[in-house]
C-alpha cells in the first residue's frame, strides 16, 4: 500500500484513505502490470452512481501507444511532468440517462465517485495515481471524436512512485515534498 505521506487526520479513517494523495513523481521507467491495471478499473465499474446509470468511460494509453501520445499531447504545460506515466487515462461522462435521454445532472459527480474508487484500488496495490483537470478539453474532444453527449471530466496518470528524486525539476520536487493540507475539520459542514 502507498504510505509515503499519509493524512493528519484528526478522527479514525481507513488506511486506504489516509495513504491515498495524488503523487506527482510517478516512475515512466516501471510499467504498470495488466492485472492491477484491471483491478482498478473494475473497482470504478462498482461506483455508485444517479439511476446506476454508471455515466463513466475511459480513454486509456499505455506508455509507447498511439493513445498515450494523444493524451499526452492534450496535457497543459503545468502537467507535462506525467506525460512519460506508464498509463494515461481521460475519463468521460455522459450528459444524458440512457432510460429517458433527459439530462444527468449528476454525471460528472458519478464520474468523479468511480475515480476516487479507482484511486482506493491504485493505492492499496502499492500504485500512485493523480487526476488532473489541466488538460485541453477542445483538443481532446476532436483527438478521440467525444459527441456532443459527453463530457471530458479529467485527466489521470498512473504508475509507480519513483525512488530516486534527485533528477527531478525543483518546482515538482517542492510540491510533492510539501505537507498535504486540508482545511479545518469545523469546516466542512455548511453554515446554517
Amino acid at each position: 500500500m502507498l504510505n509515503t505521506k499519509p493524512a493528519d487526520n484528526q478522527f479514525p479513517i481507513h488506511e486506504l484513505i489516509k495513504n491515498r494523495y495524488s503523487a506527482l513523481t510517478i516512475d515512466p521507467n516501471h510499467p504498470v502490470e495488466k492485472e492491477k491495471f484491471n483491478s482498478m478499473i473494475e473497482a470504478a465499474r462498482w461506483a455508485p452512481s444517479s439511476y446506476n446509470e454508471q455515466p463513466w468511460s475511459y480513454v486509456v494509453g499505455f506508455k509507447g501507444d498511439e493513445n498515450h501520445q494523444k493524451l499526452a499531447d492534450c496535457l497543459v504545460e503545468g502537467n507535462s511532468w506525467a506525460k512519460q506515466s506508464p498509463i494515461l487515462m481521460l475519463s468521460i461522462a455522459k450528459k444524458n440517462f440512457t432510460f429517458n435521454k433527459t439530462p444527468n445532472r449528476h454525471d460528472l459527480h458519478d464520474v468523479g465517485a468511480a475515480n476516487a474508487i479507482m484511486h482506493l484500488q491504485a493505492t492499496d496495490l502499492g500504485l500512485a495515481m493523480h487526476q488532473m483537470a489541466g488538460f485541453d478539453v477542445e483538443k481532446s474532444i476532436k483527438t478521440f471524436n467525444i459527441g456532443e453527449e459527453y463530457e471530458p471530466a479529467s485527466m489521470i496518470a498512473v504508475g509507480y512512485l519513483l525512488e530516486d528524486k534527485s533528477t527531478l525539476p525543483e518546482n515538482i520536487k517542492k510540491r510533492e515534498e510539501a505537507k498535504r493540507e486540508r482545511k479545518d475539520f469545523e469546516k466542512m459542514f455548511w453554515p446554517v
